[in-house]
Order: structure tokens, then C-alpha cells, then sequence
């Protein structure tokens, strides 16, 4: 089976010819709507949850990271389903309360927050703020101060190398992320020195888009032996272990599926011996799943506005480009481009007969959206879908590039649309 036709057949409903999101046919969708759209199925992202909540239970938290996709109604879905919110701005914090999350449900992360954003977050309210330098503790305990509060602060570690893997590693190696672990005790002791702020406890976030659970687990567990040797060393038991994100989703043909089950042996055996840990057993623990939940349930839907042909290349050239989804022109990370799922959303049943390259409307040659792609005779006025667009889609994007217009983002579940682009969030 083709990675479309598994996308299909596991999240989406087609009739004879055209595709379904959220029970709803993409071409009313597009008809009500215009082209270029994203369109979010909540349905998918309610699944997604309940499958991790299922391996997790009761004893890990789900935190939603808010730069995944910050739309509106996919931060609130999220909230609504009782999960916390890691945020790394102003922004993704206020859309957070917009989201009516509980203050003390977020966590803030990233390198060089500003004086501006740490005071709002404290004057507000904020679960946890994770320091990455000393100077960020400086700040944070000068405004504690100024502001007549405690603040708590988790100390994110760079980690040693063993612990890495995934698409883009973010520890391991000389970093702007967190403090390196070699380092961790020093920078401990300092905010236990500290009389403005709570040490909780520890974060760890060591790559991203890991679909192979031996590798998760190997992270998660170099967590728990972070933890446990500060705990130790300071005599002083963890509040906090956040294991960050990095679940991943497959994009193209060759990537298997995360198996999330198989998650479930060995995080029970890590949650046991984590609560019969003495400096550990009160310990929260967090995971911070952001592409994991959301990335599926997004399709990125286009309009075939004109067909060429040039020196022999077929080019379908679409109303949408990599101004609005960056990742799938391969310009977000990859070193050499590969295609997204991909295609005609209206003729899902028709067999592909010619290879061609989408290419959007931007004048350059960067704008290409899938390269020899094997799809039926494109028509002009055909719905071209980039599965898989759920997550570091349109907020990820150069969206100003050309002075192009942004596209609809379009929130369904269930043959309802529950976020209408001219319309107050709803739902």
C-alpha cells in the first residue's frame, strides 16, 4: 500500500473519486472556501491523544507543543482534552489563556527569552519556566523579585551524545539549548542559591520526527539517570521530569510508522522505577508531543491553475507554494528534497500515468512542491492535497515572501466545520 492510500484509508473517507476530511468532501470544502486551504481534522487529532494516552495512562502528562501548529481551535481542542501547553513565546503563551489553558499547565522553553515575555508569563501566571543559561536565571530571578513572587524553573540540559537521535538533533552537541550536562550540577547549585525561585526538576529534549521507540526510550531513560544523580547529589527530591518531544510522523515512503505500543513495556518498567526512587517517586513526568498529534490531521489543499510543459519536464503548477508550507518544497531542514504525500484530491481513484513536478506560483525555482511525482493526467481546476501538513506548515513559512495573500486555515471534525476563517473561534 502507498503512503497515500494508507493516510487514506487510516484517517480520511473517499467516495468513488474525491476525499473526505472530517467527513466532509475536500471539493465543498475548497468550493466554500477558495484554494490554497489548510484543512485540520480534529477527529484525527482526538485519536492521536487517546493512542498516547493509552501507553502513558495516568502517569505521564501530555503537554502540547504549541509551535507544532498555534491555529486557534487546535491549541483549544488540545486544552479541552486536558492536556498542558509547552509554549516558547509571548505569543504561544497568550494563545494558550486564549485557549482558557491553566496557567499552571504551561511550560516556557527556549533560548533568549526576553525580559518583556518572562514578566508576563510570571505576572500571569506560568507553571514552569526552563532556564538555559545563567544569565536567564539572573533575569528571571530579578523580575521574581521585582514582582514579589517565587518563580519555578526547571534547568534544561544539553545531554551527552548517547542520549541523540531523530531527524534534527537538538542535544549532544554544541548547542544554544539548555546547559550541557557536564555543567548541569554547577548551574543546579546556582538556582538553589537562588532566594527568588523553586528548583523543580530537569527537561530534556534531544531531537525531533523519532520514529523508532528504542530510541525514545533510550532518552527518556538518560533523563531519569539525570535526574536521579542531581536529586541525589542535592539530596533534594524532583519535582519536574520533562522528557520533551521529538515523536515523530512519517513523511515519505521509506518511514514506518512510530510504534507507539511498543512504547508501553518500557515505560512501564521506567515509570516503575522511577516511584520507587526516593528523590524521584513525587515526580511529575511530561512528554511534550507537538507533530505527533497534530501533523496527521492536516492536509494543505491547491488548485491546478495552469499546465506546461517544458523541454520534455511536465510542471502542474498549483495556486499555493512554499510561502505557505515551507516544509514540503524541502527548504525546512532537509538536504535534499523529497516529496510529501501527495495527491489529486479529487480523483483519488484514478491510477497515477506520468511523472511531474508541482511547482506553486512564487518566481523561483525554490517553489517547487513535489519533484517526478507519480500522479494521473492533472486537469486544470484539480485539487492538488500535501498530506501530512498538520504540523510546521503555514507558521513555519516565509508567509510575506512575494506579497502573495495567506491561504484559509479550516478546522472540521465529524461533517461540522468548527473553525470558520471569517468567523470567532468556535467549537
Amino acid at each position: 500500500m502507498n503512503h497515500v492510500a494508507r493516510l487514506v484509508r487510516e484517517h480520511f473517507a473517499g467516495s468513488a473519486e474525491v476525499l473526505k476530511i472530517g467527513d466532509l468532501p475536500v471539493t465543498a470544502i475548497a468550493s466554500r472556501y477558495g484554494t490554497p486551504s489548510f484543512v485540520y481534522d480534529r477527529g484525527i487529532m482526538t485519536k492521536r491523544v487517546s493512542q498516547l494516552r493509552a501507553v502513558l495512562r495516568d502517569e505521564i502528562a501530555i503537554y502540547y507543543s504549541a509551535k507544532a501548529n498555534p491555529h486557534r481551535s487546535v491549541v483549544a481542542h488540545f486544552v479541552r482534552l486536558g492536556c498542558g501547553v509547552e509554549i516558547a513565546s509571548k505569543g504561544e503563551y497568550l494563545r494558550a489563556l486564549e485557549a482558557r489553558c491553566d496557567p499552571r499547565k504551561i511550560v516556557f522553553a527556549g533560548p533568549g527569552k526576553s525580559e518583556a515575555e518572562i514578566e508576563l508569563v510570571l505576572a500571569k501566571g506560568i507553571g514552569e519556566l526552563h532556564i538555559e543559561s545563567l544569565t536567564e536565571l539572573d533575569r528571571i530571578s530579578r523580575i521574581s523579585r521585582r514582582l514579589g513572587l517565587r518563580a519555578s524553573v526547571a534547568v534544561r540540559i544539553n545531554p551527552t551524545a548517547e542520549a541523540q537521535g531523530g531527524a534534527m538533533r537538538m542535544g549532544g552537541k554544541p548547542s544554544q539549548f539548555g546547559v550541557d550536562e557536564e555543567g548541569a550540577e554547577a548551574v543546579v547549585a546556582r538556582v538553589l542559591e537562588c532566594g527568588d525561585v523553586d528548583f523543580t526538576g530537569i527537561h530534556l529534549f534531544t531531537g525531533t520526527q523519532i520514529l523508532d521507540p528504542a530510541i525514545l526510550l533510550t532518552q527518556y531513560r538518560k533523563a531519569v539517570g539525570i535526574a536521579r544523580g542531581l536529586a541525589a547529589h542535592f539530596r533534594r527530591p524532583m519535582k519536574t521530569i520533562d522528557f520533551g518531544g521529538g515523536l515523530g510522523v512519517p513523511y515519505f515512503p521509506h518511514e514506518q510508522e512510530l510504534d507507539v505500543a511498543a512504547l508501553s513495556k518500557g515505560l512501564d518498567e521506567l515509570v516503575r522505577e522511577v516511584r520507587a526512587d526516593p528523590w524521584l517517586s513525587g515526580a511529575r513526568l511530561i512528554v511534550e508531543p507537538g507533530r505527533f498529534l497534530v501533523g496527521e490531521a492536516g492536509i494543505y489543499v491547491m488548485a491546478v491553475s495552469d499546465i506546461k510543459i517544458s523541454r520534455g519536464k511536465k510542471f502542474v503548477i498549483v495556486d499555493g507554494g512554499m510561502h505557505h508550507h515551507l516544509a514540503a518544497s524541502g527548504n525546512l531542514g532537509q538536504t535534499i528534497k523529497r516529496n510529501y504525500p501527495v495527491a489529486l484530491l479529487n480523483r483519488l481513484t484514478e491510477p497515477p500515468c506520468e511523472k511531474v513536478d508541482v511547482v506553486g506560483p512564487l518566481c523561483t525555482p525554490l517553489d517547487t512542491l513535489a519533484r517526478d511525482i507519480d500522479l494521473p493526467e492533472a486537469r486544470i481546476g484539480d485539487l492538488v492535497g500535501i498530506f501530512q501538513s498538520g504540523a510546521y506548515g503555514l507558521t513555519a513559512s516565509p508567509t510575506q515572501f512575494l506579497s502573495h495573500p495567506p491561504p484559509n486555515e479550516i478546522v472540521v471534525e465529524q461533517g461540522r466545520i468548527i473553525d470558520d476563517p471569517a468567523l470567532p473561534v468556535g467549537g
